[in-house]
């Protein structure tokens, strides 16, 4: 059938059974928009504040949910307003189609009203971009755009296309996409090298990362650990992979890891990581990290291994399938003295805080507890990010959003709208601290707009806190740029931007206010006031060893 490009755009949509949109609409774009209009009971346009809230609302979407996320903006400003998240979306490896329209054709090059050249703006952060100038590859190139998102190691693509083809006429023919299998690229060696590492092992450790999460590897990953007989530790990103309220479990590891998994993987002979990177924040001082162990590596992308730390045995491919072959080969394994050494570790070094008054922890536990730890959570980026992963106990792949390799600030909210339209059955919740809530915050009238039950949860310390704690740690206390205690109401902006607003300042009001949240089943904002110095302990200093991991208590005896 004969077809615009514009509709050409939509039934590629549809062929992707793609049914929620996020984005924003300009001169450029507005056929697009205009053919969407015609199917608006088929696809969902949730159309956002801005375009980065449309960006970090198809990453969440896709997080949540495991399918590709989409978001649309026209040229120039609109465009460039989508690459903080399209590199967020690069960096955690998230399934994501960005599509954006230019100038017509003949205008591409002459600096045309809101011309930019978006593909070569965002070719770092993407797996690939496309600029559509003839209307013949348009339904061909959004398959390919769709296809390369979702495959191997996902990522996000852009496909830019001048206005010109939107509008141009050209035969169009469904096609149902097809699920190809990926080619195996490791070897019968490589699974042998790893299952004589692992039947040699006395100390094994294991390092979960968001490979786990994203390869849908959760169950095989536990069935590996109990097989394996040996703690788990993991990443920011991998979060629920492994439930964290197992005995084997013993927290995250890095920067603001716990003691236990710091001194664990410093002290064991085998560490295996498993969809993970080895991210600086993780490895903290590459010399000295693991120095003790052998280091088996599993991953999809065969660019990660060797790349920060050197392995003695790798195998590249799908975590879930590898997992398959080792646990049906795999002897069951028993280290009775290791585990118990790693449990006494667990108790001698617990998270703790400051019972005495209303803190972060204190607020992420009663969530934990009110929602028995069946949530979506998301959140923006520093102190209160970090209580979130420490203090909320997740169980369930795909239940943690966060920003892990920018650390996008402003990050939480925009997700935690696009999950909760991607995941409608879950309750979803958006952690964030002041300063984050402060750069996406008019995403709250995107959630008054459609009445989507959302709880933001405004962690208020009246600072910039994760850079105050460094201030206070390492810059002699000269807190530059870093306070923001002025007259911003954040009830009141809630408010005024159509939302329930609570405000929480001792700890009594804590529960009542989250129960409150849940039964409005709208939008609502807590704001939750804690101390301006409250910091996020246990701590790395950067390049320092994991094993150098210090507390409060330690600090005191330091004083001492």
């Amino acid at each position: 059938m004969q077809l615009t490009g514009a509709q050409i755009v939509v039934e590629c949509l549809k062929e992707q059974k793609v049914d929620t949109v996020f984005g924003y609409p300009g001169g450029t774009i507005l056929n697009v928009y205009d053919a969407l209009y015609q199917h608006k009971e088929e696809i969902t346009h949730i159309l956002t504040s801005h375009e980065q809230g449309a960006a970090h609302a198809a990453d969440g979407y896709a997080r949540a949910t495991g399918k590709v996320g989409v978001c649309l903006a026209t040229s120039g400003p609109g465009a460039t307003n989508l690459v903080t998240g399209i590199a967020t979306a690069y960096m955690d490896s998230v399934p994501m189609v960005a599509i954006t329209c230019n100038v017509n054709l003949p205008l591409l090059g002459k600096d045309s009203f809101q011309e930019v050249d978006i593909a070569g703006v965002t070719m770092p952060i993407t797996k690939h971009g496309y600029i559509v100038k003839d209307i013949t590859i348009l339904a061909e190139t959004i398959r390919k755009a769709f296809k390369i998102a979702k495959s191997g190691r996902p990522g996000p693509v852009l496909v830019d296309i001048t206005k010109d083809v939107t509008a141009n006429v050209c035969e169009y023919e469904w096609v149902e996409p097809k699920e190809e299998p990926e080619a195996k690229q490791y070897t019968e060696a490589d699974v042998e090298k790893a299952l004589e590492l692992i039947q040699a092992a006395q100390k094994p450790y294991i390092y979960v990362g968001g490979g786990a999460v994203i390869s849908g590897a959760a169950q095989e990953v536990t069935a590996f650990a109990k097989k394996l007989d040996a703690p788990v530790c993991d990443t920011l990103m991998g979060k629920g992979a492994f439930d964290g309220h197992d005995a084997l479990y013993t927290g995250m590891i890095g920067m603001h890891g716990t003691k236990t998994s710091n001194f664990g993987v410093s002290e064991c002979d085998l560490l295996i990581a498993l969809g993970a990177r080895f991210s600086d924040r993780v490895v903290g001082n590459p010399q000295k990290f693991a120095s003790n162990a052998k280091v088996l590596h599993i991953d999809v992308d065969a660019a990660e291994i060797n790349k920060n730390i050197r392995t003695d045995a790798s195998i590249v491919g799908d975590l879930k399938e590898i997992l398959t072959v080792l646990n049906e080969r795999m002897k069951q394994g028993e280290h009775t003295q290791w585990l118990r050494h790693i449990q006494e570790m667990k108790e001698k070094y617990p998270l703790n805080y400051d019972a005495s008054v209303l803190s972060c922890p204190y607020v992420i536990e009663e969530l934990d507890r009110i929602t028995k730890g069946d949530a979506i959570v998301t959140t923006d980026v520093g102190q209160h990010q970090m209580w979130a992963a420490q203090y909320y106990k997740y169980s369930k792949p795909r239940t943690f959003l966060s920003s892990g390799g920018l650390g996008t600030m402003g990050y939480g909210l925009g997700a935690c709208i696009g999950a909760k339209m991607g995941r409608q059955d879950k309750l979803c919740v958006n952690i964030a601290g002041d300063g984050c809530f402060r750069m996406n915050m008019n995403e709250l009238a995107t959630a008054s707009r459609y009445h989507i039950p959302v709880i933001q949860i405004v962690i208020n310390n009246h600072v910039l806190g994760m850079v105050r704690q460094w201030q206070t740690l390492f810059y002699g206390q000269r807190y530059s740029q870093t306070i923001l205690n002025d007259k911003v109401d954040f009830c009141k902006v809630a408010e005024g931007l159509g939302c329930e607003a609570i405000r929480v300042t001792t700890k009594e009001e804590v529960a009542p206010a989250i129960e409150k949240a849940i039964a409005y089943n709208g939008p609502v904002l807590i704001e939750c006031v804690i101390p301006e110095d409250d910091k996020v302990f246990p701590m790395v200093p950067a390049g320092a060893p994991i094993s150098e991991a210090f507390d409060e208590t330690d600090m005191k005896e330091m004083d001492a």
